[in-house]
């Protein structure tokens, strides 16, 4: 917890970028894409070296990050379906690892590829082994060395796999948007086929991962419009490190026309490896604010306690039916907790301390 406020971080995940794990081309396009967001966007103290990054993380060094260098209680893995890398870049058997030795801790997602013609049998092995909640997709195809795309509204491609999940048990479908991963055309990342998905699955919702970051607009209205249409603030919490004026006025339009339905709607994410969680969550329990004249000239709703609380934690679990009262309990005094309390007084430890990264900073090379 943050000054006593639960956490839920809605999407982490222990990649494996090394050159090793390419597939095809794509593979360097997507690692690139992502460092140097992270570049543009972490605390500047923060910025990894290039291979710092760009490596394979051990599902240790995420958990470490997550409950011992950060005040996150509950964190989402999500099995990518990334197939610029051979193992999706963020694998099933990492993700098993994080529901193995951490079960109140962690969270899965399983995730493929819609336009593998084994994607549904896939699926269905994935619910077997890890027992997750939902399902990771992205909107393009990376099998061979094209890069193909589809669309949520698709009733060939997107709609069979969607009927599976909800079959399966699968409370929530999370899409990666707004944000092209490398040299892609950029419709597939818009975000309105998701209208006709969330229409004809209304008992699934619909979590839009980097809400916020592009076609704000049109996720305000989503918000308006779709009760199981949800935001996912993974790379827009980004902002707050170093462009918090950007991230107020993607939260204010967000609420712009759903007000308070739409503030239940948005749950908190990081990206974690990607980017440290700990110093933009404090900003946005701590700093974050909007104006009060904007409040009332937009009628959204002020950014108060209770509304970071829905945020960092209540809205998630309430998406999937957790019971987060009960869940805390279980980590109450869990190896974490029982860590920082014999090693470091109870303190957090320092970002990237407890993982191989630690003092490998661009800042720190450059004051060298």
């Amino acid at each position: 917890m943050i000054d006593g406020i639960p956490v839920i971080d809605a999407v982490v995940h222990a990649y494996d970028f090394r050159p090793s794990n390419y597939a095809n081309k794509s593979g360097r396009d997507i690692a690139y894409a992502v460092y140097y967001s992270t570049f543009a966007y972490s605390k500047e103290d923060q910025i990894l070296e290039e291979d710092a990054l760009l490596r394979d993380w051990s599902i240790e060094e995420c958990a470490n990050m997550l409950f011992l260098e950060s005040d996150t209680d509950i964190a989402i893995h999500h099995r990518l379906p990334l197939y610029g890398f051979k193992d999706g870049g963020c694998s099933l058997e990492k993700t098993l690892e994080a529901k193995q030795r951490w079960p109140g801790r962690f969270i899965t997602y399983a995730g493929v590829d819609p336009m593998d013609p084994n994607a549904v049998e896939d699926l269905e092995r994935q619910v077997e082994i890890l027992d997750p909640v939902g399902l990771k997709l992205y909107p393009n195809s990376w099998v061979g060395e094209e890069v193909n795309e589809w669309r949520m509204d698709d009733p060939e491609v997107a709609f069979p796999v969607f009927q599976r999940a909800q079959e399966l048990g699968l409370k929530v479908v999370a899409v990666h948007k707004a944000v092209p991963l490398g040299p892609l055309p950029l419709d597939p990342f818009r975000i309105d086929d998701i209208d006709r998905a969330a229409i004809a699955f209304p008992d699934l919702a619909f979590e839009v991962v980097h809400g916020g970051m592009a076609f704000v607009e049109e996720s305000a209205w989503q918000l308006a419009r779709f009760p199981n249409v949800y935001v996912n603030l993974e790379i827009t919490s980004m902002l707050l490190a170093r462009r918090p004026l950007a991230f107020r006025n993607a939260m204010a339009t967000l609420m712009q026309y759903g007000g308070d339905q739409a503030l239940d709607r948005i749950v908190w994410g990081t990206g974690c490896v990607a980017v440290h969680p700990q110093s933009i969550m404090e900003r946005f329990v701590r700093e974050f604010t909007i104006p009060q004249e904007l409040v009332d000239e937009a009628g959204i709703p002020q950014m108060d306690e209770a509304a970071k609380r829905k945020v960092l934690a209540e809205n998630y679990a309430r998406m999937i039916g957790l019971d987060l009262p009960q869940r805390l309990s279980q980590i109450a005094d869990d190896e974490f907790v029982q860590r920082r309390r014999r090693e470091n007084g109870g303190a957090l430890f320092e970002p990237f301390s407890t993982t191989e990264t630690h003092g490998r900073f661009i800042a720190a090379k450059q004051a060298a």
